[in-house]
This record gives C-alpha cells, structure tokens and sequence, in this order.
C-alpha cells in the first residue's frame, strides 16, 4: 500500500481529521520509528510486529558480480520487521 493510498483510508475512517492533519500523523509516526532505530532501539507495535536493527559482520573476501573483483564490505546495519503472532494468524487464514 502506498503512501497516499494509506491517507485515504485513514480519511475514510476518520472524517473529521483533514489531509494535512494526518500527513503529519503519519510523519510524526515514521520519525519517531527512525529515531529509535538511530538510537538502536527496537520499536514494538503490539498485534503487528517489532522492528529492529540487525548488525551485519564485515566481509573481506566479497566479490564484485560484475567485474569479479574482491572488494571489502564493510559492517553495516539493517532494519529487520518481525510480524506478531496475532498479524501471521490473521494473514494466513
């Protein structure tokens, strides 16, 4: 779903909040998910799922698919989602 498709049905829902009003909602949101994150924080939504930054060890002997070279990567973070049990009932159903 996208951004403004997830606007529209928060304004289906909640008539009497206008487009801006919940623009900004969903800004607020998403920095406030980021800003834990940035703070190594993990970020629990109950009934939905957790996100949470996952450390990914360096790498010395990675290769370069296109010219075959071997190249160093470096240590690097990543943003994992883990669904809820409530949410994977709900979805495989």
């Amino acid at each position: 779903m996208s951004r403004s498709k997830l606007i529209r049905k928060l304004k289906e829902k909640n008539p009497n909040l206008s487009q801006i009003e919940i623009e900004l909602i969903l800004d607020n949101f998403s920095e406030s998910i980021e800003k834990s994150l940035l703070d190594s924080k993990k970020v629990e939504l109950r009934g939905f799922g957790t996100f949470f930054l996952k450390k990914i060890k360096e790498k010395f002997g990675s290769r370069n698919p296109k010219t075959g070279e071997i190249i160093y990567v470096p240590e690097k973070n990543k943003v994992r989602f883990r669904a809820s049990k409530k949410l994977k009932d709900f979805i495989n159903q």
